[in-house]
């Protein structure tokens, strides 16, 4: 396809690629969230101390479902589905309600409010959705830039070795190493690679880190030839769905959460592609959510929205195309039906995500800056409402148990950095620019 004479017709956003390179980059945003995927349904099941085969289940089921939930959100069908380029994964507001349901009720309660959660969600997207006006340009660019800084522990995580960071062994020379490399390897493939080359930068430097390391032996391909080839996900298989009032509200409080995330998200991969989201956009993409963590009540999976990681992985490759992300749920769904290639992907070592993530989420960062550059200061209180924003968004960065004497139930949303900052921020906008008055670009 000639993308010079359809460019003037199609947006990069609808832009059908060539099956293989659909592929590298749909292999590069699956490498980049799977760590972030897989964390949640470990955290679970050590909670609740499943036994290893559940947990494997659980993994599994949420590839699988990962994969239909993003199939849903950039494909989209009837008022479902943003039809943007938004992968989507576990939201990691729903982790400490999830096993506080699970340890004290059991996992079919726990699925039974997952749910419920989800068709409240779908229900109450178009009314939602209607909150777009109060995220004029300064309040998104504020937000992606959030979403940056506050992602950009977990690649120092990572860089270290993940784990335990008051480890003798975290940030060792081997793991400073491996993630360097990795890092070069993306920037220099970047800067001189041409087109496609420069393009797959990230998977190539994964690739490349994980060669490395392997040669270095610091990889561990044991629990590959432990995976079975096939694994098989079924509706239901921790038993029929309970419904509990307590637990469903609770969850329902952590989709609320979730759908002011989903917005920021969804506005900022809006504005990376060159892709304006309006309302019924973000109906759409809101109702995606509710559908999908629906389903992923029914395959024993969890909650789910955009994962953040990937806004930056699009800033990056400037590759604009929802088929790209449509390729990463195949991808996904074959991951949680192939457990053995789900075991392969796991063993790239946590410094060399940590070396590809340094680029993929200060890339974020700086679409923030760009979108903020777009923004009059001169004359308005807009660089206040900056200022305290990404503020009020690092407390809990700096110090995660910062609100421990709060009550319980308002820690879904003071622990997120991001649903903390864009809370203030539309609230600063509210306060210095009046309710949808948009300043000047």
């Amino acid at each position: 396809m000639d993308s010079h004479s359809t460019s003037a017709t199609i947006h990069p956003v609808d832009e059908m690629l060539p099956y293989g390179k659909l592929f590298a980059f749909g292999l590069q945003h699956v490498l980049a969230m799977y760590s972030g995927a897989v964390a949640v349904p470990i955290i679970l099941a050590q909670a609740m101390h499943l036994p290893p085969e559940q947990l494997i289940h659980l993994i599994n089921a949420d590839l699988f479902t990962c994969g239909i939930a993003t199939i849903i959100q950039t494909l989209g069908f009837w008022k479902v589905g943003a039809r943007i380029p938004m992968i989507q994964g576990v939201t990691f507001a729903a982790v400490t309600p999830m096993c506080l349901i699970g340890v004290q009720h059991g996992l079919p309660v726990m699925y039974g409010a997952i749910i419920a959660a989800g068709l409240v969600t779908f229900l109450i997207a178009p009314f939602f959705s209607r909150f777009i006006r109060f995220f004029p340009p300064v309040v998104t660019g504020t937000i992606i830039m959030i979403i940056g800084i506050t992602l950009l522990p977990v690649s120092v995580i990572w860089i270290g070795g993940g784990g335990n960071t008051s480890d003798p062994a975290f940030a060792g020379p081997m793991n400073l190493f491996l993630a360097f490399i990795t890092l070069a390897i993306v920037i220099v493939l970047y800067r001189y690679g041409r087109g496609f080359v420069s393009n797959i930068a990230v998977l190539l430097g994964l690739i490349g880190g994980t060669i490395i390391a392997t040669v270095l032996g610091q990889t561990n391909f044991a629990e590959v030839g432990r995976a079975s080839w096939v694994g098989i996900v079924t509706p239901f298989s921790f038993g029929f769905p309970a419904f509990d009032i307590g637990s469903i509200l609770s969850m329902i409080v952590v989709m609320f959460v979730t759908m002011v995330e989903t917005t920021g998200d969804c506005i900022a991969i809006g504005e990376i592609v060159d892709k304006p989201i309006g309302r019924k956009d973000l109906a759409r993409c809101l109702r995606a959510d509710g559908l999908s963590t629906v389903i992923g009540g029914i395959f024993n999976s969890f909650p789910y929205t955009a994962f953040a990681q990937n806004v930056g992985l699009i800033a990056l490759t400037r590759v604009k195309s929802r088929f790209v992300v449509t390729a990463s749920g195949i991808i996904l769904i074959g991951l949680g039906l192939l457990p053995k290639m789900a075991a392969i992907v796991a063993c790239i070592p946590n410094s060399v995500l940590g070396g590809a993530g340094i680029a993929m989420f200060g890339m974020i960062i700086a679409s923030g800056v760009r979108s903020l550059s777009k923004v009059k200061f001169e004359g308005t209180s807009n660089l206040m409402l900056v200022a305290i924003s990404i503020g009020v968004s690092m407390i809990t960065l700096t110090v995660p148990n910062f609100f421990h004497a709060f009550p319980s139930w308002s820690q879904i949303v003071l622990h997120s950095g991001i649903t903390l900052g864009s809370i203030t921020a539309v609230v600063l906008n509210i306060i210095f620019n009046g309710i949808g008055k948009q300043e000047e670009s």
